[in-house]
């Protein structure tokens, strides 16, 4: 397939089109903000408000705050105001309940936000009477997971133990269904959308003080002289820094807007099979980055279940997108303690360096 993934071209397929990006107030999407201004679109957010201190899109509101609609994605009537009255050319949809460990505190809200506030946006692209590419993230965890030295495929069976990953294997089911029902691929041409979706986890970046994240615990706890708390040492997972996924998804983005027919399909985004660490070695790494620190195993019986081994084979997308992974788990860890060691005043500004430096890989 022609590859359309160069730096030159990712520009030449984003400047001056319009934006809508959910979810860019979290740690993914203000990350994903910065590098679509970069890349010269005229993005506009829609997101609940951050809900942690410190976090990228913060650091970028006084910039950004009338290009941001901070609203639900529960909220239909408005959030099919906003399509219609905004246009765009691309969505990125990442508005989300992110975390596991939370969805079992409100397993109820994060079926609601994941499942049902992915079918009102895509209701409300169906009324869109212009061509659209539209990409849905999604999460590494959709797969019914056997906890065996696999690496899952696409057309996997989908499934989830906690609440988290059944509502995101639920949201990959809304977007098949409206891709059969309203985006079929031979219709996406001139006045029609087309639908993908991104499945990618466990990543690693600056900016990120969610709850129950291990790199926020990590820096929380160097920061303060304290050892690392650790809940799973052993558990693997497909570490990458979040410009790889994001490159990924600009990629999809600028391919499926041009050629519907053949990328309007679900898509792996992770590191390279031999490149997958344990939740230790992220640790390990991360203090010899910091240059100091310990850590403890909090490991106690009857704690909310998280996976203790995913693996994803990301060959379609190497194959199809000619996309592949630019850091290895190593140099993404490093890459996200600089950013955590830079003063707040500078980290707006190393962010933006961090992107220039990964485009130029």
């Amino acid at each position: 397939m022609e590859n359309l993934v160069s730096n030159t071209q990712l520009l030449s397929q984003y400047q001056g089109k319009k934006v809508l990006l959910t979810g860019h107030t979290g740690f993914k999407g203000a990350w994903l903000m910065n590098w679509l201004t970069q890349l010269g679109a005229d993005v506009k957010g829609y997101a609940l408000a951050p809900s942690y201190e410190g976090g990228i899109y913060q650091l970028m509101e006084p910039f950004v705050s009338g290009a941001s609609l901070l609203a639900d994605i529960r909220n239909k009537e408005l959030l099919k105001k906003t399509v219609l009255d905004f246009r765009p050319d691309f969505i990125f949809h990442l508005a989300a309940q992110p975390l596991v460990r939370l969805s079992y505190e409100i397993p109820a809200e994060t079926f609601e936000v994941n499942a049902i506030g992915t079918a009102n946006l895509l209701e409300a692209a169906t009324t869109l009477d212009k061509h659209c590419a539209i990409v849905v993230i999604t999460t590494d965890k959709v797969y019914e997971n056997k906890e065996q030295d696999i690496l899952y495929k696409e057309d996997d069976v989908l499934g989830g133990y906690d609440p988290y990953s059944a509502s995101k294997a639920c949201t990959e089911i809304v977007v098949s269904s409206f891709r059969n029902s309203f985006f079929k691929p031979s219709q996406s041409l001139e006045q029609r959308p087309a639908i993908a979706s991104a499945r990618a986890g466990n990543v690693i970046g600056g900016g990120d003080w969610s709850k129950d994240r291990i790199v926020p615990d990590i820096v929380r706890a160097l920061s303060a002289g304290q050892h690392i708390p650790v809940r799973n040492p052993h558990s693997v997972r497909p570490w990458q820094h979040v410009l790889e996924p994001l490159h990924g998804y600009l990629v999809l983005g600028a391919l499926l807007y041009n050629r519907p027919g053949e990328f309007s399909t679900a898509y792996n985004f992770g590191p390279l099979p031999e490149d997958h660490l344990t939740v230790q070695q992220l640790v390990e790494t991360a203090i010899g980055s910091w240059g100091n620190g310990n850590w403890t195993n909090l490991s106690v019986p009857g704690q909310p279940h998280e996976a203790n081994l995913l693996k994803l084979d990301i060959t379609k997308a190497m194959q199809q997108l000619h996309w592949k992974p630019k850091l290895s788990a190593e140099e993404a860890i490093r890459w996200t303690i600089d950013w955590y060691r830079q003063p707040v005043k500078e980290q707006l500004a190393f962010t933006l360096q961090q992107i220039k430096k990964y485009q130029a890989l």
